[in-house]
């Protein structure tokens, strides 16, 4: 059983993929290891395959959290993003099984592009996605999960697919968005209106969240005029920021940093050479995988544990164990 304590940051990992923030992850997670803790000696050494338990719980304990996050989301302040996190804070091999075309690559499954996409999903729906098309679990086992009959799951992962592939959410160039993304950082910070206008798509909307904490707007500003004289507004009222790049599973982002804590960090979904998409998150419960080196280990480790019959339940910082699962969170002010 000396595994499963090291199985802590794969399961954040899924869990993050299926609720949206490392807050929930995290409280996701400790609730799974509490309920093996809860198991008797005899029942865990009962148990073949610790990883793939630790994997079900965790998964039906998301479920469960997904079939109340809408309710929630209706009483969040303002608009609600997923929390954006570095590329490579959830490093591992893509899965191999399996047909590659139904697969998404581990960068691509923390983008704000898939993510925003998959709060769409009903919970059966992104919980049979993640596990399959992320983490290459076979239909039978995601059927005792979300309790549907295998057939019934491929349906799901079809549809939650379907949905992936008419928001154009994965794929793109790589190169080109980069590119993109340094020029409207350059034309916002120079405050050159015409030149953030033409990189614009008619259509781009921007949502900026800050979780009724810190100032944001509260509605979505939508068309090249209104969205350029927004940002441009941003700049003239802040000209202390300062932009750094960063990596995460859009592309190439800014963390927007003021003074010496971290201010935002600004995604952009970009397709034929054009923004479609400006997502700025201020939210300073969503920002804590930014406030560090990015040499340094992102994630928090457990750091106390609860004696359970001579084990350690893995215990969270104190200030991630905030919110708990099943009553108000963070989200709601």
């Amino acid at each position: 059983m000396d595994e499963v304590p090291g199985e802590r940051r794969r399961l954040v990992s899924l869990a993050y993929r299926m609720l949206g923030t490392i807050a929930e992850a995290e409280d996701a997670v400790q609730e799974t290891y509490v309920r093996w803790y809860r198991l008797g000696d005899a029942e865990r050494a009962a148990i073949g395959n610790p990883q793939g338990w630790l994997t079900r719980v965790a998964s039906r304990v998301c479920l469960d959290v997904l079939g109340s996050a809408r309710h929630r989301r209706e009483r969040y302040v303002g608009e609600w993003l997923p929390e954006p996190v570095p590329a490579q804070l959830f490093p591992g091999p893509n899965p191999a099984t399996g047909d590659p075309l139904d697969r998404v690559t581990l960068d691509e499954s923390v983008s704000t592009a898939l993510l925003v996409v998959m709060e769409a999903m009903t919970p059966a729906e992104r919980v049979a996605f993640v596990l399959h098309d992320v983490f290459a679990m076979p239909f039978p086992e995601i059927a005792l999960v979300v309790g549907r009959t295998p057939a019934a799951v491929r349906q799901l992962a079809s549809s939650a697919r379907r949905r992936v592939r008419e928001h154009d959410a994965v794929g793109g160039d790589r190169r080109e968005h980069d590119a993109v993304v340094r020029a409207f950082v350059r034309a916002a910070g120079t405050g050159d209106l015409a030149a953030l206008a033409t990189l614009l798509d008619p259509s781009v909307v921007l949502r900026s969240d800050g979780g009724g904490v810190v100032s944001a707007a509260r509605r979505p500003v939508v068309g090249i005029d209104a969205v350029a004289r927004f940002l441009l507004g941003i700049a003239r009222k802040n000209p202390g920021m300062a932009f750094a790049e960063e990596i995460t599973g859009d592309g190439l982002a800014y963390r927007v940093d003021d003074g010496p804590g971290v201010r935002a960090v600004l995604n952009l979904r970009v397709r034929v050479g054009l923004v479609t998409d400006v997502w700025i998150q201020m939210n300073p419960g969503k920002l804590g995988t930014w406030a560090v080196p990015a040499d340094a280990g992102r994630l928090p480790e457990a750091v106390d544990g609860v004696q359970n019959g001579g084990d350690a339940v893995p215990r969270l910082p104190a200030e991630h164990r905030a919110g708990r699962l099943g009553g108000d969170d963070r989200r709601t002010r």
